[in-house]
Parts: structure tokens; sequence; C-alpha cells
């Protein structure tokens, strides 16, 4: 995928997760605090945003050099894993199903930073 997708992706997964931070803190407030599950949603938006911000740097660093697309891939399937889940799970959705995939959300946040780290280690510039 080109740098300037990762890019306009990363931008568009941070916007959408302060829509959802708000939605959280306004819309939705009361349902959350019902549910005793609003820092499970403000750990979903916490970790959709820091891992947009990691797409917004992969792009950026694949404008500068070539390089492999994994870590921006685990970049964003973890956190559409990670923070997808714990969405659902606030709302007590499927928890059989959405709780081993947060996990495997986090395995893929995880590895995306593993990657990313090694590749820029092995540069030679």
């Amino acid at each position: 995928m080109h740098a300037r997708t990762w890019i306009g992706i990363g931008s568009a997964w941070a916007g959408l997760g302060v829509v959802l931070g708000a939605f959280g803190a306004h819309a939705l407030k009361d349902a959350l605090a019902a549910n005793g599950t609003e820092e499970l949603w403000q750990t979903a938006v916490r970790y959709q945003v820091w891992h947009a911000l990691a797409l917004l740097l992969f792009g950026i660093l694949r404008e500068r050099r070539a390089g492999g697309s994994f870590p921006g891939w685990a970049f964003l399937v973890g956190s559409l894993f990670f923070s997808g889940s714990l969405y659902g799970l606030a709302f007590h959705v499927a928890p059989r199903v959405l709780g081993p995939v947060t996990p495997l959300g986090g395995a893929l946040l995880i590895a995306g930073w593993i990657a990313l780290a090694l590749g820029e280690l092995r540069r030679h510039d």
C-alpha cells in the first residue's frame, strides 16, 4: 500500500477515535455508567487514537524510504480488533466471542511495534 494511503487511513482512524471518545463522554455517558464500563470505553478510544498516530508515523516513514507494510497492517488490524472488541464489550455484546479478540488485537499491536523497530534498526543509510 502507498505511504499516503497509510497516512489517510491513520488520519481517518484518529478522527473516528475522537468522535467515539466524544460520543462516549456525552451521548453514551449514562449507558456506559449504568454498565460500569466507562473506563473500558476510554481504553478503547485511547488505544485507537495512539495507533492511528502510529499509522501516520508509519506512512511518513514509508514516504522517506521503502519497506514492508506489515507494521501498518498490524497497527490497523490490531487496533480494530483491540479497540473494536472493547467497544463491544462495553455494551456486553458477545463477550464469549469478543473476549478472546482483545488479546489477539493486543498481540498484533505489539508485533507491529516490534516489526517497525526491527525495520528501522536494520536500515542502512
